[in-house]
């Protein structure tokens, strides 16, 4: 596969996991927890300010995928970025298994893969250099 098509396949992932971030952030950021708890159950079992944490966490990385790689500032930061969200996509599987909530568990894995995608492409083979 040639650079060139990485690249935008990178880009492309970056926008979409990006996006899916900033606006999962701002829901369990900024939204009343009861109406958060409508969508995602286990939000009511658990102090707002984690959830509040949570969505503070997502929202960063969300934006850390972006706004780095885009403005060519610190544009490792996207990686560690994405490192850090394929984290937060593990260990969000690992709380789903242990409430026993499986549909969950795959889409967790999904994004977790495509982070992973994006801190090694962007690691690896498609490295952003920062502006001189």
């Amino acid at each position: 596969m040639s650079s060139k098509t990485m690249n935008i396949l990178l880009w492309i992932a970056q926008g979409l996991l990006g996006a899916l971030f900033i606006m999962v952030g701002l829901m369990k950021t900024f939204q009343p927890i009861e109406e958060i708890a409508k969508s995602l159950p286990w939000v009511a079992e658990y102090s707002s300010s984690l959830v509040r944490f949570i969505g503070i966490s997502e929202l960063l990385g969300g934006i850390g995928l972006l706004l780095p790689s885009i403005l060519k500032v610190q544009p490792k930061l996207t990686v560690w970025a994405a490192y850090g969200l394929t984290l937060v996509m593990i260990l969000a599987a690992i709380f789903h298994i242990s409430r026993g909530e499986y549909s969950g568990v795959i889409a967790n894995l999904i994004i977790g893969l495509v982070a992973a995608f994006i801190a090694w492409g962007r690691s690896k083979k498609v490295i952003i250099l920062p502006k001189s």
